[in-house]
């Protein structure tokens, strides 16, 4: 069903959030990096049309030049604008989830320049939810959109506060609004076009089974991983991660995994979904963690959490790995990556 467009009075904001958007929107305009909410995380973002303001974001996130961003946009009407070609099927998408965390794949048109897209000739494109992102962007004006991926260094741990953007950023970018924390805590789910049929490259706030309902047909989930073909926000084998080494440890090994670690000296904290902490051994060196039983609430707290152990004198973070179920598919894809350059294997 179509989405409701919003006039600039429906954001329920105060005086000095509307003063702030207003600073943001102005040094958008003239080529500076403005730190954003979204219901996702927060993201880093400057005026898509603008190459020297993008140029910035890649040098404050240390982040390849051939690794593209997500454009964001603040009206439906507006992927016309920026999008080349819209199959029936991708606007469908946009009308049910928009304003929303899902990010679409497609042929970018010819005002999306080279340095936003790595080069590609498609673009990765989403309205968000946030009332101040949406705030924003209607302040910028009609036809604009910002260029903006998450609020971090590249691969590390994404920003769900504006704490966490200005622990990783500090003053290099030029205003931090803040939202409060993220209502989802993990980024949004990306869903390609740049085939016949469409493919979710990450999964993420909207669940693969909420897309096949949408479309009514099923959707492959495509792993983007070490694939030079296919390059988007999120998609290489090491991302998301702590400064703090993380590995995965099924539920039936974890304990064992934590006294081997304890042997080796390591203050391991042990990061549990499940009731497994009832047989939790006694060592000095090992502390536990319980994490919410669902997947929605899990995912939500999943960047806060581990930004607070971050901050802590753990030497290793042993996280139980989470159920082989959809429903746990956004966070064990952040999990599978955050602990990639701590695995056995690397």
């Amino acid at each position: 069903m179509p989405i409701k467009q919003h006039a600039f009075s429906d954001f329920a904001l105060t005086s000095d959030q509307w003063d702030r958007i207003t600073s943001a929107s102005n040094i958008i305009r003239a080529g500076g990096t403005v730190a954003f909410p979204t219901e996702t995380v927060y993201g880093l973002g400057a005026d898509v049309t603008n190459p020297t303001a993008i140029d910035k974001i890649y040098r404050i996130k240390q982040r390849p030049l051939n690794h593209p961003l997500i454009v964001h946009i603040g009206a439906l009407d507006d992927l016309d604008y920026w999008v080349h070609t819209i199959p029936e099927s991708a606007r469908e998408l946009a009308h049910c989830f928009w304003p929303g965390p899902l990010t679409l794949i497609l042929q970018r048109s010819w005002r999306v320049p080279d340095c936003v897209t790595g080069g590609q000739n498609t673009v990765g494109i989403r309205m968000p939810s946030h009332p101040i992102a949406l705030a924003l962007l209607h302040a910028l004006g009609p036809q604009k959109a910002l260029a903006a991926p998450s609020a971090n260094r590249f691969g590390r741990l994404s920003p769900t506060t504006a704490a966490h953007v200005y622990q990783q950023l500090g003053s290099e970018v030029d205003l931090i609004l803040d939202g409060g924390s993220c209502a989802i805590g993990l980024e949004s789910t990306i869903v390609s076009f740049h085939e016949q049929s469409p493919k979710i490259l990450r999964p993420g706030g909207i669940s693969a089974e909420e897309i096949e309902t949408a479309l009514n047909i099923p959707i492959a989930l495509t792993h983007t991983d070490n694939n030079p073909t296919i390059r988007t926000s999120g998609s290489l084998p090491s991302h998301y991660a702590p400064v703090t080494p993380l590995k995965l440890a099924p539920t039936e090994h974890i304990w064992p995994q934590a006294l081997a670690a304890a042997e080796r000296q390591l203050r391991t904290l042990v990061i549990t979904w499940s009731d497994i902490a009832d047989n939790k051994p006694y060592n000095p060196l090992i502390a536990h963690h319980a994490m919410p039983h669902d997947p929605f609430t899990y995912g939500q707290q999943l960047y806060a959490k581990l930004h607070q152990f971050d901050q802590t004198t753990f030497d290793l973070l042993l996280i139980e790995t989470p159920p082989d179920h959809t429903d746990w598919l956004a966070v064990s894809d952040r999990l599978r990556r955050a602990g990639h350059r701590f695995s056995d294997n690397n």
